[in-house]
């Protein structure tokens, strides 16, 4: 009979317990994901590629930092596909031009070469026209594109898709590293440093970063976004910021 009173006990308290240390599991588990998500990030592209296919949620949205800008991806590799589009963001100034395949042959009045690669720019304030000429089945023809502010919501679709165009050889960082992870709930942040060197000059660069994943029921991530160093990184590759 005592056994059976001290086995009651031992079960009921096992039960009161329970809540507790299934959160303090679950938000283990988060954390070693978001942590695992910057990790496969920092290591081979396919690898990372696999990572977000496995610990996305099929409804989750990545949004990326904000810009002023069109809303698509160019190829700015030297070669025949320099000035490409290789992506066109929905819902942005360029989806409504645009599309992927499209080649600018020049912007602003500026030839859209490799050599001219840092002269012509898509940047500017929010509502100025771009003017440009793009190549498109063979056939010249003038384009025109208003700046947008650019708050992307991309599905896991889309970045595994973007994830595709990148460049595998050219993808690990010289170093990368967490700093730091923090839980609050289903919600984790992830913050992290790293540095790298740009091909064409050999300089070197680092930058700060702080990415927030926020989890469903299952573990999946449902959102996420980061911000990073964008003007620090230009500076310290030469570049000024003029109006």
């Amino acid at each position: 009979m005592q056994r059976i009173a001290t086995w009651a006990a031992g079960a009921a308290l096992l039960c009161a317990a329970t809540g507790s240390f299934a959160a303090h599991h679950e938000e283990k588990d988060l954390k070693a994901v978001a942590k695992g998500w910057y990790d496969a990030a920092c290591a081979d592209l396919a690898g990372f590629i696999a990572y977000v296919d496995k610990h996305m949620a099929d409804d989750g949205v990545f949004m990326p930092g904000r810009y002023v800008g069109l809303g698509f991806t160019v190829d700015n590799n030297e070669g025949d596909d320099f000035g490409t589009v290789m992506s066109v963001t929905p819902g942005t100034p360029a989806a409504e031009v645009l599309k992927a395949g499209d080649q600018f042959v020049s912007v602003n009045g500026m030839a859209m070469t490799f050599a001219n690669r840092d002269k012509t720019t898509f940047r500017g304030k929010p509502g100025e026209a771009v003017k440009a000429e793009i190549m498109r089945d063979g056939k010249k023809m003038p384009v025109e594109v208003n700046r947008g502010i650019i708050a992307a919501k991309n599905s896991k679709e889309r970045v595994l898709a973007n994830l595709a165009l990148a460049d595998a050889d050219d993808w690990p960082a010289d170093s990368c590293a967490v700093t730091d992870v923090i839980a609050e709930g289903k919600v984790v942040y992830v913050t992290g440093e790293w540095s790298d060197t740009e091909v064409e000059t050999g300089y070197t660069f680092t930058q700060r970063g702080i990415s927030r994943f926020e989890f469903n029921d299952d573990g999946k991530i449902v959102e996420g976004w980061n911000m990073t160093e964008e003007r620090f990184v230009l500076e310290q590759l030469g570049y000024t910021i003029s109006r």
